[in-house]
C-alpha cells in the first residue's frame, strides 16, 4: 500500500510539473488530485479501469467508465474526475509525443487524429486491448530512468513508440471503418504519412505524392493541413529534419556528407535549409549537442 501511495504522490507531482512521461506505473486506487480540478492534459492520455468505476466531465458534459473500459483524453481537452467507487482499480499513462517524434515520424500524427475523425467525441470505449495497455502502463514505469543507464533509457523510450503505435492501430480500427467523408480523409492522411516516410529522403515535392494518391497537389495540401495543421511540404520537411538530427547526433557524418545524402546543391545550401527550420546551423546544433554530453 505504501509503494501505491508513493506511486499516485509521484504521479500527481509529474502531472502538476508537465512531465514528459506521468505514469502511475501500475495500479492505484484513486485519481491524483491534479486530475480532481482543473486539469487540461498537455499529451496522450489513457486511463485503463480494471475494477469498479469513475464519474468525469469534459467540457460540461458528464461520463463514466467501469471495468473493462478505457477512457482516451485528447491534447488540450479540459478533464475532472467527479466520483470514484470504493473498489476502483486504475492505470494511467500521460505522455508528450516529442520526445519519440525522431523515430516514430509524421506517423506519430495518426495518434491525435480521433479527436478529428468524428462529429461525435469518443472518450470511453472497450477497445479489447486493454490488457495489453494495462501492462504498457506497468513496464513504463513510474520513475523515469537516467540518461546514463543507456538501457533503461531507451528501453522506456521504446515502450512509448510501441504504445503510441498501437494506439494508432486501435483509433484506425474504430474510425476507419465505413464511407464517411471523415474516414475516407483520414485513411487518405495515413496514405500519404506512409509515403512521406519512405520517400521524404529523395521526394520534396507535393506533386510526387499527390500523382502517387491520385489526387491534386491543391486539394491534398488542403486534406493535410485540415487534418494535423501542417501541408504536405511541412511534413517533408519535418522529416527531412528529424533525420538531419539523427545524422548530427548519432554519426561522425560531415556536414557535406549529410548534405549530399539529402540532394542538397551544396553544404552552404543545406545550412540555410536547416537553419530556417530550426533556428540554428547544422554545424552549431552539433557543437551544442556535444557540450551537453559534458
Amino acid at each position: 500500500m505504501d509503494d501505491i501511495l508513493k506511486r499516485l504522490e509521484k504521479l500527481d507531482k509529474d502531472i502538476t510539473g508537465k512531465s514528459d512521461v506521468c505514469s502511475s506505473g501500475g495500479p492505484v486506487f484513486s485519481f491524483p488530485e491534479s486530475m480532481k480540478r482543473n486539469f487540461v492534459n498537455f499529451g496522450i492520455g489513457l486511463v485503463v479501469c480494471r475494477k469498479g468505476w469513475f464519474a468525469f466531465n469534459v467540457m460540461g458534459r458528464k461520463y463514466s467508465a467501469i471495468a473493462g473500459e478505457t477512457v482516451f483524453i485528447p491534447e488540450g481537452i479540459p478533464f475532472c474526475v467527479e466520483k470514484e467507487s470504493e473498489d476502483m482499480e486504475i492505470g494511467i499513462i500521460i505522455y508528450k509525443v516529442d520526445q519519440i517524434r525522431d523515430i516514430v515520424g509524421n506517423f506519430v500524427f495518426s495518434v491525435h487524429l480521433y479527436s478529428k475523425m468524428s462529429p461525435q467525441s469518443y472518450y470511453v470505449w472497450q477497445t479489447g486491448e486493454e490488457e495489453d495497455m494495462w501492462e504498457y502502463i506497468n513496464l513504463i514505469g513510474n520513475v523515469e530512468p537516467s540518461e546514463n543507464d543507456l538501457f533503461a533509457f531507451y528501453e522506456r523510450k521504446l515502450l512509448l513508440l510501441s504504445l503510441t503505435y498501437r494506439l494508432c492501430s486501435v483509433f484506425q480500427h474504430k474510425y476507419l471503418k465505413g464511407e464517411s467523408v471523415n474516414a475516407r480523409k483520414t485513411e487518405t492522411f495515413l496514405r500519404l504519412i506512409r509515403l512521406i516516410d519512405k520517400h521524404f529522403m529523395a521526394e520534396r515535392g507535393v506533386e510526387f505524392y499527390a500523382d502517387k494518391l491520385c489526387l491534386s497537389p491543391k486539394y491534398l495540401s488542403g486534406l493535410s493541413k485540415s487534418v494535423c495543421g501542417y501541408t504536405v511540404q511541412e511534413l517533408v520537411f519535418k522529416a527531412i529534419i528529424r533525420k538531419c538530427i539523427s545524422m548530427l547526433n548519432g554519426t561522425n557524418k560531415t556536414i557535406q556528407e549529410i548534405s549530399e545524402e539529402f540532394n542538397f546543391p551544396n553544404p552552404s545550401s543545406f545550412g540555410t535549409f536547416f537553419k530556417k527550420q530550426t533556428g540554428m546551423s547544422p554545424q552549431k546544433y552539433r557543437e551544442e549537442e556535444n557540450l551537453q554530453d559534458y
